[in-house]
């Protein structure tokens, strides 16, 4: 610091002081980064992860069949048949989604009148091969099922909204 003049190493001193005043400011502050995958952060109510087929709480599943979601679906990953039932009501036979098409856009949820297709708060899934996202109806009620809880407190949380 000897090539410097008085002006430039006061210059010099006070930006240290304030950049060290800084520094100790937040190393005492609680931490904002976490630990993940041991901590998470929490996720929006709105947050769109891993599909899932939602059942009424009798267990009959809640697809009436009406094909909007295929119909909306911008990458075509939704593919639906159905069926006539005994009772005289359609539910579907075929319920697919090929989860390496999807955008992830929501417009399948929004179109459900009846709340069957959710995208749940799961982000945390992985696969070896490529068949392993093709998602069967089976798949999708399985996702139901386990997610319930989640899925049931999130459409609540979010229906101001819609």
């Amino acid at each position: 610091m000897a090539f410097l003049d008085h002006a430039a190493r006061t210059i010099f001193l006070t930006e240290f002081i304030k950049g060290m005043g800084l520094t100790l400011k937040y190393f005492f502050k609680k931490k904002v980064t976490i630990n993940y995958p041991h901590e998470k952060g929490p996720l929006s109510p709105r947050f769109r992860g891993e599909h899932a087929l939602r059942r009424y709480n009798n267990g009959e599943e809640r697809c009436i069949a009406c094909k909007l979601c295929e119909a909306i679906c911008p990458a075509q990953a939704i593919t639906i048949e159905a069926d006539i039932r005994d009772d005289g009501t359609r539910r579907t036979t075929r319920y697919d989604i090929d989860m390496t098409k999807c955008i992830y856009c929501g417009f399948c949820q929004e179109a459900c009148p009846v709340e069957a297709i959710v995208e749940g708060p799961n982000f945390e899934y992985t696969t070896e091969t490529r068949e392993e996202l093709l998602y069967d109806k089976e798949k999708l009620l399985d996702n139901g099922d386990c997610w319930e809880r989640q899925l049931a407190l999130n459409i609540e949380l979010d229906a101001p909204y819609r």
